[in-house]
């Protein structure tokens, strides 16, 4: 596997068999985590990161027209983004994270079905990008009312 390819394959999560995009966003919600952990910094590097050689990696691998199921590395940067409204790493914040994420991801509400219609590395990117910070808006509005 060559690799931009491993990259976009959210290091082969895309390649399930079922539902890669969750598997995707699962590794998104376990790297999300673990640099949540070193603080939100940290975190805000990763989403900047992946999102940068998410771009690329989509445009190397000449897939950006059809935005095939294996790549995941949108959902990986997208996850990451609600994490931000966390204080720390705790089960009920994630589980809201990533049930909120894939919500905006699946259903593709506004901006998000805008952004999906593009077809190119930025379209790819920005549906999961933009899916994030929906998410993100209401993780911290649940904050308000939920010890998350």
């Amino acid at each position: 596997m060559k690799f931009w390819t491993i990259l976009a394959s959210g290091f082969g999560a895309g390649y399930a068999p079922k539902a890669p995009g969750t598997f995707g966003s699962l590794v998104g919600l376990a790297l999300g985590a673990a640099l949540l952990y070193y603080g939100h910094l940290p975190l805000l590097l990763g989403i900047v990161v992946f999102s940068v050689v998410g771009v690329e990696a989509i445009r190397a691998t000449g897939n950006a027209a059809h935005d095939p199921k294996w790549i995941v590395v949108d959902e990986i940067a997208g996850q990451m983004i609600p994490l931000l409204m966390l204080s720390h790493v705790g089960v009920m914040g994630m589980v809201f994270s990533f049930a909120l994420f894939r919500l905006f991801d699946i259903f593709k509400p506004g901006p998000v079905g805008w952004a999906d219609a593009r077809h190119d590395e930025y379209g790819v990117m920005g549906d999961d990008l933009i899916a994030g910070v929906m998410a993100a808006v209401v993780v911290a509005l649940l904050r308000l009312v939920l010890p998350l």
